[in-house]
C-alpha cells in the first residue's frame, strides 16, 4: 500500500500528522534532498514538500518529474507562498498539452 510524506521545516508540516500523513521535518536543502531519495526508494505515492526548500532543490525535483512515482508536490510554508509549485504545475501542463492553457501567456 502507498503512503504520502510531508517533508519541510517543523513549523509547516506539524498539522499535516493530524491528518494521518507521515511528517518528516528537514530544515536543510541538504536534508531535505537525502530524505526525498529515501522516500521515493520506499513505498511513497505522493511526497509534499515545502516550496522554500524546493527552490534549493531544482535539480534533484528534475530527476522525479519524469517518472510516474512518487509525485512531488510543492506547498506553501509557514512563511507563505512563493510561486513555484504553481510554476511546476504550469510547466508539467505545458509540456504535457503543448501550450500554456492555464495562464494564456503569450
Amino acid at each position: 500500500m502507498y503512503r504520502i510524506a510531508v517533508v519541510g521545516d517543523r513549523d509547516s508540516i506539524y498539522g499535516f500528522a493530524a491528518l494521518g500523513l507521515e511528517t518528516f521535518p528537514a530544515e536543510s536543502s541538504e536534508e531535505a534532498a537525502k530524505r526525498l531519495r529515501l522516500l521515493a526508494d520506499q513505498d511513497y505515492a505522493v511526497i509534499y514538500l515545502t516550496e522554500t526548500l524546493a527552490s534549493e532543490l531544482e535539480e534533484e525535483l528534475e530527476r522525479y518529474r519524469e517518472t510516474l512515482l512518487p509525485a512531488v508536490i510543492l506547498i506553501p510554508g509557514v512563511r507563505g507562498n512563493t510561486g513555484m509549485g504553481i510554476q511546476m504545475v504550469k510547466k508539467s501542463v505545458e509540456q504535457a498539452v503543448g501550450s500554456d492553457i492555464i495562464f494564456n501567456e503569450k
